[in-house]
């Protein structure tokens, strides 16, 4: 019995060893990261997703245009693909807190969840995906840190039930 929970303790040690830090871990890093502000205005974006391999599959530009009341943001999208394909999301974003946001969108599954410290923000949603006429749920966790002069880079993971899907990459730049 002492044996199993002797092996069952260094197995959860072993695995907590290996958790990623969370936003918190950034609360000293500059320029702070004020979401409803950066994504107040214009913002272009340029992205890639790369499949589980790292092959680049798609590439994306992205125009966004928010407008902040209060603790509401509502983020425009407009998607152009490297394929010509062009998408559309509208996500409404509402700070819960100096470090918490909560979001939707139409084809986000429930509510988006951010938390947010120093020049990072950790969100994370499950996104409604059409796959060759088939809708797939997949986990989005996108990290994104600003950095100076208006630019932010996000990198987000993709995965279904566990399984890592590809990764996507995103550089913002704020104007003005």
């Amino acid at each position: 019995m002492l044996r199993r929970f002797l092996v069952a303790s260094a197995f959860v040690a072993l695995l907590s060893g290996c958790a990623a830090p969370g936003p918190e871990a950034y609360r000293d890093e500059r320029p702070a990261l004020d979401l409803m502000r950066y994504f107040d205005g214009t913002v272009n974006a340029w992205g890639q997703f790369a499949d589980r391999s790292g092959k680049v599959v798609k590439r994306v530009k992205v125009l966004m245009r928010g407008h902040v009341d209060g603790d509401t943001l509502t983020l425009d999208e407009h998607f152009t693909y490297s394929d010509g394909s062009t998408q559309r999301r509208v996500w409404t974003i509402r700070r819960v807190d100096a470090h918490r946001y909560t979001g939707r969108a139409a084809d986000v599954v429930g509510e988006a969840q951010g938390e947010s410290w120093g020049n990072a923000l950790r969100w994370r949603y499950v996104l409604a995906l059409d796959v060759e006429g088939t809708t797939w749920h997949v986990d989005f966790d996108d990290w994104m840190y600003l950095q100076e002069d208006g630019v932010m880079l996000n990198r987000s993971e993709m995965s279904k039930l566990g399984v890592r899907l590809g990764e996507v990459l995103i550089a913002f730049r704020k104007r003005g």
